[in-house]
């Protein structure tokens, strides 16, 4: 138990919101380098999570972070850095790191199909901002649906605890099939995208998957398997940071 006074509570509250929120957007910086450089970002994560001034937690690359807290707090504090005349630049870069993150699993979506999004359907493994809720504020799959009905794609998504919030933000739509399960979401699509890491999408038949994606590709914004494995089956496999840079 720590006693503080009520403006260093307060402040303590947004720092630790956006210290966390900042080691993510780092990690997410060093995947897009290692893309790059065609190094792999897990083996970096370890790397540098084994020194123990920095650790493992919260240095996981992957699509952006979303939910309530996250963007809220490091939005507040940027504000009320400038309410006193004090331009908060790692905030607001942490912000736009995100916010660009978010945009990653279009972008290599829209790259492995070579622009070609215009009337295909695409699986979504994932809607929720992160496992064990239904919360879709600020999620990932928001910003991915949305572009991908722009760009003339259908979704069909499934999520263990979102299907009902889903549909409460985007009502019936010809373009989109809330699916009843992992299986009939990529039943006759012709890409997956992985949004959210839930532990029962972490255990998959390649070869079965390769039978149910028209073109085998795959772009995983949470980093669940190892590339190797995935791609002897045939697939293609784009992930964060994992040495696979694609551009659309």
């Amino acid at each position: 138990l720590m006693f503080m006074d009520v403006r260093a509570a307060e402040l303590t509250k947004y720092a630790a919101n956006a210290m966390l929120a900042t080691k993510i957007s780092f990690m997410n910086e060093i995947a897009n380098l290692a893309e790059r450089l065609g190094a792999d970002v897990e083996q970096v994560r370890r790397g540098i999570g084994s020194d123990p001034r920095i650790g493992y937690q919260f240095i996981y690359p992957g699509c952006g972070y979303g939910g309530s807290c996250f963007p809220k707090d490091v939005q507040a504090l940027a504000r009320t850095a400038s309410d006193v005349d004090y331009q908060a630049e790692l905030l607001t870069a942490v912000e736009g790191v995100n916010r660009r993150q978010k945009r990653t699993l279009f972008t290599k979506l829209a790259g492995a199909l070579e622009g070609e999004l215009a009337g295909k359907t695409i699986a979504l493994w994932g809607l929720a901002f992160k496992p064990n809720t239904d919360d879709m504020r600020d999620a990932p799959s928001r910003t991915l649906m949305e572009a991908l009905w722009e760009a003339g794609a259908k979704v069909q998504a499934y999520d263990p605890e979102a299907m009902k919030e889903c549909r409460r933000l985007y009502g019936e739509r010809d373009d989109l099939l809330l699916a009843g399960d992992r299986i009939q979401a990529v039943k006759g699509a012709d890409a997956l995208v992985i949004c959210t890491e839930w532990k029962e999408f972490r255990s998959v038949d390649f070869a079965w998957l390769k039978q149910q994606l028209a073109t085998g590709v795959i772009v995983d914004g949470r980093n669940l398997f190892e590339p190797d494995a995935v791609k002897a089956a045939g697939l293609l496999y784009f992930a964060e940071g994992r040495g696979e840079s694609i551009k659309a």
